[in-house]
């Protein structure tokens, strides 16, 4: 989205970049049963050690200072490198951040589990997570990686567990191991041509107290275009609200309670743009709107 500009007669346009700059309120949600209130837009980073070092830090911290203050990475991104230089962008900003990372279900064993924990803690420069999930479910019986888990809770080393890409029939296995409440949040894919999760595993997650936390949420590159009958329905809202097309995505993504985005900026423009959904309201023709321009299924 460009910056606006001033009319020559004086007129302002409809939305100038500093307005982005300046979301009014960050929403917070509880994370799953009894959790502590997490911003529902925070930040992802796959894939960012394809980004450049500095202007990935740059914008990590840019979100920070926007609220955005929820981060998750994983062992998995880079192969550690990712972690390493998240490490960089919270140095002196730990206390302010909800930090999660992932466990590969290959290294999900209770003792891999546990090594690989204290790698990733390692490779951050931090004493805890704030959350730690199983990737996806893997080879390893969910029991050893739940044992695991519990034991670094004991030991303060995280301080909630979840799970990621588990369908309703493994969330339900995984919470009837470890009891009711303790299953964090379920990380999923989700963005506006991707909507399966609703047909099921949203209403399942919110039953069961499981925070759901959309990934991907603009598609992994596949975001709409601008001349797409979706994107011209993204755009024209956008333009109305005084945001760009990302922070209307993201908004439209939350509409159901105790849900959360982690969409990945490598730029401190992008990352402002994200922030901005915290704050909008779209109105319920607007939900409508989209609803219609990217139907589920």
């Amino acid at each position: 989205m460009a910056p606006g500009r001033v009319n020559r007669d004086g007129g302002r346009a409809l939305a100038t970049f500093s307005a982005l700059l300046e979301p009014k309120r960050m929403e917070s949600r509880a994370f799953g049963a009894g959790g502590p209130p997490v911003p529902a837009v925070g930040q992802g980073t796959w894939k960012m050690e394809r980004d450049d070092p500095a202007e990935a830090i740059a914008a990590l911290r840019q979100g920070l200072e926007l609220g955005l203050t929820h981060v998750d990475t994983a062992e998995m991104y880079g192969m550690g490198e990712v972690e390493e230089l998240l490490s960089r962008a919270l140095e002196g900003r730990r206390d302010r951040v909800f930090l999660v990372s992932k466990v590969l279900p290959q290294n999900a064993s209770f003792a891999g589990t546990v090594k690989s924990c204290e790698s990733s803690l390692r490779r951050l420069g931090t004493d805890r997570l704030d959350c730690y999930l199983l990737h996806w479910p893997g080879p390893h019986p969910f029991g050893e990686t739940l044992r695991a888990f519990q034991q670094l809770q004991q030991e303060g080393k995280i301080r909630s567990y979840g799970v990621s890409n588990f369908d309703a029939d493994d969330l339900e296995a995984a919470v009837a191991l470890a009891g009711p409440g303790k299953i964090a949040c379920n990380q999923v894919p989700y963005h506006l041509r991707d909507r399966d999760i609703e047909e099921a595993l949203v209403a399942r997650c919110q039953a069961l107290g499981v925070a759901v936390v959309g990934y991907s949420p603009f598609g992994a590159g596949e975001f709409p275009a601008a001349n797409s009958a979706g994107g011209k329905a993204l755009r024209a809202i956008a333009r109305e609200r005084g945001v760009s097309p990302y922070a209307v995505a993201l908004r439209f993504l939350l509409r159901e309670p105790g849900t959360f985005v982690i969409p990945k900026a490598s730029s401190a423009r992008h990352v402002e743009e994200n922030a901005a959904a915290g704050d909008l309201q779209l109105s319920a023709e607007d939900v409508q709107r989209l609803d219609a321009a990217f139907p589920p299924g």
